[in-house]
């Protein structure tokens, strides 16, 4: 089936970057986008009006833990134990972790993929435990997404509220990535190959050397995308300095584990920025080894924690991406702080521009990913496509699309979503999920995990302790 698309604006892509076409026409064939440009002269079967809209391409979010991210509302905000520098890591995602079942974690996901799509992203990449539900379920969504088995061979954990502490089962370890790998042999291509999979040992301080070595190894045999946690946390930061007098990403780099096909969450605390005060330049690091980075700026900034900065990266050459990480899962949120938040770091407003932050959540994430049809539109590209509203509260008066959407647009200005060439999402409704269900389905399971959280903490402290309500109950 061919369909046209008339459109008010297209960021289309031409030259090796994005466009601004308008009055243009796409015409999508199948899953893919055939031609692009002022206008068409063949036959289609289905003709789109968007003349009022502006269409970009789908976001790619490069990080994503659809299975327990929205159970982050209502608990970890505001909160921080300062001998953690600020991180929850080690106290609230534990204890929460303890919390969460089976259950919990399906009514996550579910819930993820009605917030994914309602706020632009198309392509996801899930690091978590929870992989074939995430593959059924994305399948049954429309979502692309790429799916990672997570393993490692030691734990953090907090016995006191003072120290991070760590334990090791090298066994275990070595069980998880051997089902890791099976996996992906399992999933990959699945759904129109909408589905893949990737490799991902999930934090640098919680992995062995072994293990990443082998992680390496394993990764260049198949093929695959690799992500790693690493630099996310002061507390990890001080750990690898002091198991290996060097800074996570100059160790990354001796075992040689860095290059083009791994993706570093959240790369944010390294040598040379103030938050480690260790001297060191991993930025030249990443660029030399041509790794990249998956940036959730809100997980960190709602801590008061800055990458130094979103820029300083891009402009020495490191391939930026973003993500959403925790909740909200939006990435237009993540395009609106991630500019923002470097601006004020550089104390510059011509830096982290709109194209900036644009690119890197498009055209980054596919380089990211090793893809040249995806984050663009252009012939051969993959029909993913957002419809964006031209004329709403927020994006009136319309003159630069991309500025709008960045520093103006709201989640309910996206009207349409088309993913492998299907509407997922027309009229702001979800084709393929149902809202208040999944909604209704997560406040049970946000009830639940609240009521065993006491079970994971170490001081058995129950949620009311741990985060107290932002004002207290009414009385009478």
């Amino acid at each position: 089936m061919r369909t046209l698309i008339e459109a008010g604006h297209i960021i289309a892509y031409q030259h090796g970057g994005h466009r601004h076409l308008r009055g243009g026409v796409i015409v999508v064939e199948g899953s893919e986008i055939v031609h692009v440009g002022r206008s068409f002269d063949g036959t289609v079967d289905e003709t789109i009006d968007a003349k009022g809209m502006v269409v970009t391409p789908g976001f790619i979010n490069t990080h994503a833990h659809l299975y327990e991210s929205p159970l982050d509302k209502s608990f970890v905000e505001d909160k921080g134990p300062r001998q953690f520098y600020g991180s929850g890591l080690f106290e609230y995602l534990p204890a929460r972790s303890a919390a969460g079942t089976p259950d919990t974690a399906r009514a996550c996901i579910a819930f993820s993929m009605a917030e994914l799509i309602r706020s632009g992203t198309t392509t996801v990449m899930e690091l978590g435990s929870y992989g074939h539900d995430v593959v059924g379920l994305a399948t049954q969504a429309g979502l692309r997404a790429y799916v990672g088995q997570g393993y490692r061979d030691g734990r953090w954990f907090t016995s006191d509220g003072k120290r991070a502490q760590w334990a090791w089962d090298r066994e275990a370890g070595q069980k998880a990535f051997r089902t890791a790998v099976e996996f992906i042999d399992e999933v990959n291509g699945k759904a129109n190959d909408r589905i893949r999979g990737f490799l991902t040992p999930m934090q640098i301080d919680t992995c062995s050397e072994e293990l990443l070595r082998k992680s390496r190894q394993q990764a260049t045999e198949m093929g695959v995308p690799m992500a790693l946690h690493a630099s996310q946390s002061v507390v990890e930061f001080n750990e690898m300095t002091r198991r290996h007098g060097l800074t996570p990403i100059e160790w990354l780099q001796e075992i040689d584990f860095l290059g083009p096909d791994v993706i570093l969450g959240h790369a944010i605390i390294l040598g040379g920025g103030s938050w480690a005060n260790y001297p060191a330049d991993d930025i030249a690091i990443l660029a030399d080894t041509g790794a990249n980075v998956a940036h959730a700026v809100w997980v960190f900034a709602r801590r008061g924690i800055a990458m130094e900065s979103f820029s300083r990266y891009q402009d020495r050459g490191v391939n930026m991406t973003l993500a959403t990480d925790t909740c909200p899962q939006s990435m237009l949120e993540a395009l609106r702080w991630t500019a923002v938040v470097s601006k004020v770091v550089d104390r510059q407003t011509e830096q982290a521009t709109a194209s900036d932050v644009f690119d890197a959540a498009t055209l980054g994430g596919a380089k990211a990913l090793g893809r040249d049809d995806l984050g663009r539109i252009a012939p051969g590209a993959k029909a993913d496509l957002l419809f964006w509203a031209g004329q709403s509260l927020w994006m009136t008066p319309l003159r630069d699309p991309v500025r709008n959407l960045v520093y103006n647009a709201q989640a309910e200005d996206l009207h349409h979503v088309m993913i492998d060439g299907e509407m997922v999402m027309r009229d702001r409704t979800l084709a393929n999920i149902d809202e208040a269900a999944v909604a209704a389905d997560l406040q049970r399971a946000g009830e639940e995990m609240w009521s065993r959280l006491s079970d994971g903490d170490w001081k058995s402290r129950s949620v009311d302790e741990l985060s107290p309500n932002a004002y207290r109950p009414f009385e009478g």
